[in-house]
């Protein structure tokens, strides 16, 4: 069973990468009780399909533009205190939510203009929070980075969601935000403890160039193009997550809202925990795009049952599927992207794992409001196979590639041994 435990050393030995891991756990936790409460406040105020969706609508424009804006900032200032200035930001936002929450008629307004400014925040940091990493942690390490960072996402998303269906239904969305508030404050003590990390010598101010310089390197390279595509595909058409506030009714299960919030990063955080082999398999591609396939399969086989805990099981292995093509995508980006470029293209990537999901959410609740809860999580789940299948015919260097014979990779390691 060692070959195939998560190694959590790097969290032992060293010192940067443990308050940053610490900071960003913490800080997502707390999020995910907000993520658990917005659309819940929103259902409660409109018992509206299409006014659940609209979240991710005001949340795609925002993300986008300040996604690619973020990614081309962690290239030419410190990533640490870009990182800092945004979670800063998003505690002041926060306390917007808790201050609204507590009127005797809330606004709906402020919460979509909130969450807007949400996704704003989340696209200035998170550019930063992944193209930090590679600076950190050696690059031999990054693997195991990526699996243990993924170990505070998915135990995040499991507990957060958890937490905050407890907290809503015993006490209010209020208490709900007020906790979130607080995770930012403890956030911000550990990542102040992160040392610096300055842009590269060779850095440029922030312009569009910049920009166009990184998405001219993502579309470049078919095997990393191949991975924002996968993902996008996965996300657009099969994230059930609007539908989770509707789903509970429709099982008959009210009570269970936070069950099916987490099902997925139940599996999600069992990948994750028996992620030893990850280092060690190193067709990265291949794995990307049965997971995806995977992820497709399992979606549909949750909109086909009305059994709770068979809807439960299902959502729990599209997880398991998703947190595999993750694991592996992460990897190829670590390891093959140069340093120089690294934040502006993840803020590429930001866009491929986000606003798949975003604008998805708008899809699912749209199709629903028309249909079914069920027809829409159905063929979700059957397209986005259907549309695996055929990226991945398309995307041959993406099928066929190799850790240990990519011409990028290689590269890569060569100047991390020079550094």
């Amino acid at each position: 069973m060692a070959r195939f435990t998560i190694d959590l050393s790097l969290l032992k030995k060293n010192r940067d990468f443990r308050n940053l891991w610490l900071s960003s756990f913490i800080s997502f936790l707390g999020s995910m009780i907000t993520y658990v409460a917005i659309p819940f406040q929103i259902k409660q105020l409109t018992h509206s399909y299409l006014a659940v969706g609209l979240v991710g609508a005001v949340e795609l424009v925002p993300l986008i533009v300040f996604g690619l804006y973020g990614g081309v900032l962690a290239d030419s200032m410190d990533r640490k205190k870009l990182i800092w200035a945004t979670e800063a930001s998003a505690l002041v936002l926060t306390s917007i939510l808790v201050i609204n929450s507590m009127q005797s008629h809330p606004h709906l307004t402020l919460i979509y203009i909130v969450t807007g400014l949400f996704a704003a925040v989340d696209g200035l940091q998170r550019p930063s929070a992944n193209a930090i990493l590679p600076r950190l942690v050696g690059h031999a390490d990054l693997p195991a980075a990526s699996a243990i960072m993924g170990l505070r996402s998915q135990f995040g998303a499991v507990v957060g969601p958890a937490i905050g269906g407890i907290i809503i239904a015993s006490f209010t969305v209020t208490v709900g935000y007020t906790a979130d508030a607080l995770t930012f404050i403890l956030s911000l003590i550990f990542l102040f403890k992160v040392k610096a990390v300055p842009p590269s010598d060779s850095a440029e101010k922030p312009s569009l160039d910049g920009l166009k310089e990184g998405l001219r390197y993502a579309v470049s390279r078919q095997d990393l193009l191949g991975t924002y595509l996968i993902d996008l595909a996965a996300m657009f058409f099969a994230i059930p997550v609007a539908l989770i506030p509707f789903w509970a009714d429709y099982l008959g299960a009210p009570w269970a809202l936070g069950l099916l919030y987490a099902a997925g990063t139940v599996g999600s955080l069992l990948v994750v925990l028996t992620s030893g082999w990850v280092p060690k398999y190193k067709f990265h591609g291949r794995a990307i795009i049965l997971a995806a396939i995977g992820w497709g399969i399992a979606i549909t086989c949750a909109g086909l049952v009305r059994s709770l805990p068979l809807v439960l099981l299902f959502l729990a292995l599209a997880g398991a599927s998703d947190e595999v093509s993750a694991l592996f995508r992460s990897t190829i980006w670590n390891q093959t992207i140069p340093d120089e470029l690294r934040g502006r293209l993840a803020g590429i990537e930001l866009l491929s794992y986000s606003v798949g999901p975003i604008a998805g959410q708008l899809r699912a609740a749209s199709i629903a409001s028309v249909s079914s809860l069920s027809f829409s999580v159905t063929t979700g789940g059957i397209t986005c196979v259907i549309a695996v299948v055929l990226l991945a015919i398309f995307l041959p260097k993406l099928r066929r590639y190799d850790v240990e014979t990519n011409e990028f990779a290689i590269q890569e390691r060569i100047n991390r041994k020079s550094e």
